[in-house]
């Protein structure tokens, strides 16, 4: 018998075999497709991860990936980009897992139905850099918001990251608690668009203040001559602000929302965050280096 009844009534000669070998073409073509949907290009497994920047340009993630690449067998895709952006990713369907740091952004990706719970990881802080002689007296500050005050009043250079961002979303909080709202129209005011990395050099070259997250700065301390840490404290139990706490959680994306998404890995991969050894590791994080952790674990289990 032919293949799915292609035999020889279906043709004779070379028009029936040139017809059976169609159908096969066809049919590992479609089998093929398949295949890329469900496990990337080349056939392996692979997690779309979308992230906040910090977690990438501390050196987080290239510490504690490999180990959750080797024990599922699975590349991890990361997409670093500003929460908000994160989100959106999430939104279209585009990522498997969020991890990212906006708490009341990301209850609402929950209640949208974008992702199936928000599972805490951890936290570090934002603190406020800016250049040693600190023109605008940010260090007298009894708060953040008195800080930005401070900048404003002097018109000190100042830079945003201007991306929506969760460092982002925390300094337009800060400003609306300080009764103000600068924007690019103010002389002393510049919106960058850019991630947390390039934010510090541009502040770093404009002799400017921004608001950082700890673990992002303390990582690039290093190439930043023109910055110190003027309100938040050298440590994060020294930090005078609650306003300035930066929790992360992570989001495993709702297949029911998006079909196409790798559920079954993106809740391998909350597992494998929260479990006791990677809260280690992400706790162990920074201290031989920096002296102090870049991340705090605070997974419920």
């Amino acid at each position: 018998m032919g293949v799915m009844g292609l035999g020889p009534s279906a043709g004779s000669g070379t028009c029936g075999r040139f017809a059976r070998l169609l159908f096969i073409v066809l049919l590992l073509a479609l089998v093929s497709c398949t295949g890329v949907a469900s496990r990337g290009q080349s056939g392996e497994c692979f997690l779309r991860l979308a992230t906040t920047t910090s977690t990438e340009n501390s050196g987080l993630l290239k510490a504690i990936l490999p180990d959750f690449e080797a024990r599922y067998r699975c590349r991890v895709e990361v997409i670093a980009v500003g929460t908000g952006q994160a989100l959106a990713l999430g939104r279209r369907g585009d990522a498997d897992v969020l991890l990212v740091h906006a708490k009341a952004r990301e209850a609402e990706f929950v209640a949208e139905g974008h992702a199936t719970a928000r599972y805490d990881v951890m936290y570090n802080d934002f603190v406020i850099v800016g250049p040693p002689d600190d023109p605008a007296g940010v260090k007298e500050a009894q708060s953040a918001a008195e800080a930005f005050r401070r900048i404003a009043e002097a018109q000190a250079p100042f830079v945003s990251r201007g991306d929506d961002s969760g460092t982002h979303i925390k300094e337009r909080a800060i400003w609306a608690e300080a009764g103000l709202r600068p924007s690019s129209d103010s002389p002393w005011y510049y919106s960058v668009g850019k991630g947390m990395g390039p934010t510090l050099i541009f502040a770093n070259e404009k002799g400017a203040y921004t608001l950082t997250d700890r673990g992002t700065y303390l990582s690039m301390r290093k190439n930043l001559p023109g910055l110190v840490i003027l309100f938040g404290g050298e440590t994060i139990a020294q930090n005078p602000d609650p306003m300035l706490h930066n929790p992360y959680g992570v989001l495993p994306v709702n297949p029911e929302k998006h079909p196409g998404v790798n559920y079954e890995m993106a809740m391998k991969f909350v597992e494998w965050i929260t479990s006791p050894e990677t809260q280690a590791k992400i706790g162990a994080f920074g201290k031989e280096e920096f002296g102090q952790s870049l991340f705090y674990p605070v997974a419920k289990r």
